[in-house]
């Protein structure tokens, strides 16, 4: 009878803050949280329906603040038909890099643009504007580079997303914090640039993180959740939750998500260029 092998002792928290500290953040991609952290998606499927609207797009489309490149990259490969132009804008430069890598094969010209700066397209360029988590939509830009009865199809981030564990870092936010991305005032926001929300749907998600090092590599991938985050600044609080978490199982989170579509009218979008 053979020996049974002995087992090998779970990560200490250093080898765990270590392992966080140390995967590259570039991209949205998010595979390796596998089996260390999980969020429930939205009913709605994302990538699935800009992979539909690519198929039926009759002109150019862009992707605005694409990340790494991978979500529309997805969305191409699983289009009916290719649309005659695809192009996409990212401001962090590498994940710049990235996107050119991941989106050469599929045809987009990448083209680097900062979150807040103005679209460096001429206004009525494209038939079809996606986003997936962009910063901050620009509502102005959207619609001046939408074409008359263009649309914007974009998933954005909700109210409170994640506060739980942002709150559990940074204490107790103001209420405007918590109401910032509320999907009621970005309705207003597109109307009064001219566009008419025709879809809006908005679900709270759970998610869970099993151990310290994933709560360590989202925080550092998603740099606005807790602005500044450091292992070392944070490492008693990491201290504290990583015994949570041995003691109690996954820490529970919530984040926040909306579907938004709008349309720019037949006539020439109001207001000014932003």
């Amino acid at each position: 009878m053979s020996r049974p092998r002995p087992r090998t002792p779970p990560p200490t928290f250093d080898e765990l803050l270590a392992e966080g500290a140390s995967v590259p953040t570039e991209g949205w991609d998010f595979s390796w949280f596998e089996g260390r952290a999980t969020e429930a998606r939205p009913s709605w499927g994302y990538a699935t329906t800009v992979a539909r609207r690519l198929g039926r797009a009759d002109g150019p489309v862009l992707d605005v603040q694409t990340g790494g490149g991978e979500v529309l990259a997805f969305a191409l490969g699983r289009a009916s038909r290719r649309p005659p132009l695809v192009a996409a804008t990212e401001g962090w430069p590498p994940n710049v890099r990235k996107a050119a890598h991941t989106l050469r094969p599929h045809g987009v010209t990448v083209v680097a643009a900062a979150e807040d700066a103005s679209l460096p397209f001429a206004d009525a360029s494209f038939s079809l504007v996606t986003s997936r988590h962009p910063v901050r939509p620009h509502w102005h830009e959207i619609a001046r580079v939408l074409r008359p009865g263009g649309a914007y199809l974009a998933q954005h981030v909700g109210p409170a997303s994640a506060f739980e564990l942002v709150e559990y870092f940074l204490g107790p936010l103001p209420e405007e914090s918590r109401t910032a991305r509320d999907p009621e005032r970005e309705r207003r926001d597109a109307e009064a640039a001219g566009l008419e929300v025709v879809d809006l749907r908005a679900e709270r998600l759970r998610m869970e993180f099993h151990d310290i090092a994933a709560v360590v590599h989202f925080l550092r991938k998603v740099i606005w959740m807790v602005p500044g985050f450091t292992v070392e600044a944070y490492r008693p609080r990491l201290r504290e939750l990583h015994e949570r978490i041995e003691a109690e199982g996954p820490f529970v989170a919530h984040s926040s998500r909306h579907l938004v579509e709008a349309r720019r009218s037949g006539s020439r979008a109001r207001g000014p260029r932003a």
